[in-house]
């Protein structure tokens, strides 16, 4: 139908169309026909088209600006989580640190507390071992000291003798 119309327009164009040129006052008319005919024609060929393009750019825009409020929002999201993470591992670490200064002193008191007793363990042995050195020496002495007695005659065995001995190894 429309092209009917279309092929209409344009046979009626130049049928209006005039050539003379003599009739220069009636030509008015037929020339303001024939524009009117040709800017209806070139109307209802580009219009639509033409709003069409503009209608699917304007939509590919609309789209466009969605896209990137989507982002947007995304992104704005995003941030708080991260912002909400940011804050747990803060928090997370401020526990973690009071938890390790308590841990550490435990710790540390329980060190102090094994050297004390440790110092206290070899004071006791240092003790014992300085008592027992004390009480083998004394042995070794007396067991000298005996040696040399008995080694000596039985005849000269005398309280002098003996306290000669005894002042001759304690010197």
């Amino acid at each position: 139908m429309s092209r009917i119309l279309v092929f209409m327009l344009m046979i009626s164009t130049y049928a209006l169309a005039s050539g003379d040129a003599e009739h220069a006052s009636s030509d008015i008319i037929q020339r303001t026909v024939n524009f009117a005919l040709f800017v209806g024609l070139i109307w209802y060929l580009i219009a639509e088209p033409t709003k069409n393009y503009f209608a699917g750019r304007s939509q590919s825009i609309a789209d466009e600006l969605q896209k990137v409020q989507d982002k947007l929002n995304e992104s704005i999201t995003l941030k708080k989580d991260a912002l909400a993470k940011i804050s747990e591992a803060e928090k997370f670490a401020e526990e973690l640190a009071s938890a390790s200064k308590k841990e550490n002193k435990i710790i540390n008191d329980n060190m102090m507390a094994q050297c004390e007793v440790e110092l206290e363990t070899l004071a006791k042995q240092q003790v014992s071992l300085k008592d027992f050195e004390q009480r083998r020496m004394v042995r070794v002495v007396v067991e000298e000291i005996l040696d040399e007695v008995l080694a000596q005659s039985g005849d000269d065995f005398n309280k002098e003798a003996m306290a000669n001995v005894i002042l001759k190894k304690v010197a």
